[in-house]
């Protein structure tokens, strides 16, 4: 696992990274004070103009963003349509993200584009937890399993097609006597 720093201004961004990667034996740190591979903003870090390492191979920021920074690649999040990760909908506590292009993560892995539900913490800003699930390592084995279902969903085929209306399925239904 690649080295990671986060900006932030209090919003426990960096600690639910950490909750959320697995331990692995002999790895104490994984936060870097100097060129991280991944480097995350926060909003509030963003708005006040706290100060960023001179470079990073890959950022997560705000969309928001406009102090300039040196990465190889970089993935804007926020609530405009420009975001590489945005926003759908919220029911509840429960946030829908989308992922609305392609990217390359850390470890090389291609993510496609996709939603994904994430939940919100009490007290937890949507911004703040879209930086949270788009730390690109933790996005990887989660959207690798999305891949791989998808995968299997379209290597199945597609089901029955009716000429005209529809027809409520179940497991049960429609396979066994085709």
């Amino acid at each position: 696992m690649e080295l990671f720093q986060v900006i932030e201004d209090g919003e426990g961004i960096e600690g639910a990274i950490l909750r959320a990667l697995p331990a692995r034996p002999g790895q104490e740190s994984r936060v870097s004070e100097r060129h991280p591979a991944l480097l995350v903003v926060s909003p509030r870090a963003a708005e006040q103009g706290m100060p960023l390492p001179r470079q990073c191979r890959m950022a997560l920021v705000p969309g928001a963003l406009t102090v300039p920074l040196r990465a190889a690649s970089a993935v804007s999040y926020g609530a405009s349509p420009r975001d590489s990760l945005t926003i759908s909908s919220r029911e509840g506590n429960i946030l829908w993200a989308a992922l609305q292009r392609e990217l390359v993560t850390v470890d090389g892995r291609v993510v496609e584009r996709q939603e994904f539900p994430l939940n919100l913490a009490p007290g937890e800003g949507e911004l703040s937890a879209l930086a949270t699930a788009g730390d690109l390592p933790l996005m990887a084995a989660a959207f690798r399993q999305a891949i791989e279902a998808g995968r299997k969903a379209y290597l199945s085929g597609l089901g029955r097609v009716l000429t005209r209306g529809a027809s409520a399925s179940d497991p049960l239904t429609g396979f066994l006597h085709d």
